[in-house]
């Protein structure tokens, strides 16, 4: 199984997600991909040597893997200060991967009955979802 991580800003959310997934899955292929290469870098520092920065990453790594897990915001054109292009949200939108996403309420977003859990327990949530 080929797991995409996708963040953007710092990074902080994929990395959870990674290190979550590396913990409970180590021999699963996961790919960081950042919208910016501090993401990616953060994200990779969580416990994978698999990484890609910008549009055309994204764009090529949705249609190559069995799921994509990030916040809400990367199915968002124009969402984390514009770091989400219409192209990433689209290629992650329509991509035959299963998808996962982490509620955020910083993007400008809002899910109706989401509780307000820490993000750990969504991390944790989304990949017990995944297997």
């Amino acid at each position: 199984m080929k797991i995409m991580i996708m963040d953007g800003q710092g990074g902080g959310v994929g990395r959870s997600l990674v290190e979550e997934l590396h913990f409970r899955f180590p021999d699963v292929e996961l790919i960081a991909v950042g919208t910016n290469a501090m993401a990616t870098a953060n994200m990779m520092k969580g416990g994978t040597s698999l990484g890609a920065t910008g549009e055309n990453a994204v764009i090529y790594n949705s249609r190559r893997v069995d799921a994509i897990l990030g916040p809400i915001g990367i199915v968002v054109a124009n969402a984390m200060m514009g770091e989400i292009t219409p192209k990433m949200a689209e290629a992650v939108a329509s991509s035959n991967a299963r998808i996962l996403l982490i509620p955020m309420s910083r993007c400008h977003v809002q899910v109706m009955g989401v509780e307000g859990k820490k993000l750990g327990d969504y991390v944790k949530e989304a990949v017990d979802k995944l297997m």
